[in-house]
Parts: C-alpha cells; sequence; structure tokens
C-alpha cells in the first residue's frame, strides 16, 4: 500500500468510494449524502483548504481521507478538519485506515498544522491519537447532534488548547445534517 496526496483526476472514484462504504455501513440515505457532500468537498473547496489523502494499492483506492480548513478567527492556531475518511468495505480491519491517518497527520504536522479535528467515532479515532473535547475548548461550526463524537488532538506534541471563539468551516461541510 502507498499514500498519496491529491484528487486530480480521481474524482469519479473518490465519489464512489465514500458512496459505497458509508451505503454498506449507514444505508442508501447515508451513502448518497456523504457521496455528495464528496463531490462538493471536491468541486467547490478552493486548493489551499482541502487536502485529500488516498491510500492505494495496485492502482485501486482502498481508502481515503479528507482534511479541510476549519477556521477560528479569534485563535492563531492552524487547524483542519477531518470529514470524511473511509476504507473501501473489502478492505476493512486491515489497518489501512489508521496508516492512512498517521501519514497524513505526518504530512499535515510538516506543513505546520497544529490541531487536527473530527466528529466521529471516538474509540476509533483514538486508535491515532485522538481525544474527546468540548465545545468550551473548541467550538464546532454547527451544533453537534452527538457531542461525544467531537474528538481532536494537537500536532505540535503539547496538550490540547482551548481555542478561541466560534469556528468555521468549509463551504461543503456547513450543513446542519452532517452535524
Amino acid at each position: 500500500m502507498i499514500v498519496t496526496t491529491g484528487s486530480a483526476g480521481r474524482e469519479q472514484a473518490l465519489i464512489d468510494l465514500f458512496a459505497a462504504t458509508f451505503t454498506a455501513s449507514e444505508g442508501a440515505d447515508e451513502g448518497g449524502l456523504i457521496g455528495s457532500v464528496v463531490h462538493d468537498l471536491l468541486a467547490r473547496t478552493p486548493a489551499d483548504d482541502i487536502r485529500v489523502f488516498c491510500a492505494e494499492a495496485d492502482g485501486e483506492i482502498l481508502g481515503a481521507a479528507i482534511f479541510t480548513r476549519l477556521t477560528y478567527p479569534d485563535d492563531p492556531h492552524r487547524a483542519v478538519l477531518l470529514s470524511p475518511m473511509a476504507v473501501a468495505t473489502d478492505h476493512q480491519r486491515r489497518g489501512i485506515g489508521c496508516a492512512l491517518i498517521a501519514h497524513a497527520l505526518g504530512a499535515l504536522r510538516a506543513e505546520g498544522v497544529q490541531i487536527v479535528m473530527t466528529y466521529g467515532d471516538p474509540a476509533y479515532y483514538a486508535q491515532v491519537g485522538f481525544h474527546p473535547i468540548t465545545e468550551d475548548q473548541a467550538r464546532a461550526p454547527l451544533p453537534l447532534s452527538m457531542p461525544q463524537g467531537w474528538i481532536a488532538q494537537s500536532l505540535t506534541g503539547a496538550p490540547m488548547p482551548t481555542l478561541r471563539g466560534p469556528s468555521t468551516c468549509v463551504r461543503a461541510l456547513d450543513r446542519e445534517d452532517l452535524w
């Protein structure tokens, strides 16, 4: 397996990966929603605000993680949001997702990103260093339907700081039905 960056020329394959993976785990409605979100992320997010990492083998995309800018205008920390992330159903439980995230976090750290947040399964993401946080520590862009899924990690080696003020996410993720 290798990890590559970028989505150019692979947009439809990425949309299909996310739609199929979320359909298999959460049902057709969720698969359609996430496929649509990935389409919007890839088509409409400015290049400076998005990073796409893909786990690949033999020319096939096995998994992908999309990171986008998360802005706290009142705070100097540089933060990103991991959302969404998927590993193809027939390749799950082989360490691909954890390896993909670990590689991506190293690349983001090298680029000067200080904090990574996501909204997902705390037990899964704990495997790669994420810890639960509260909205007092870092406000989410929109109200959280499941606050226990708001998790983060510092990439600086220092403890997770408290981020000042409200936050904004990229346009494709600025949807109440995702939070």
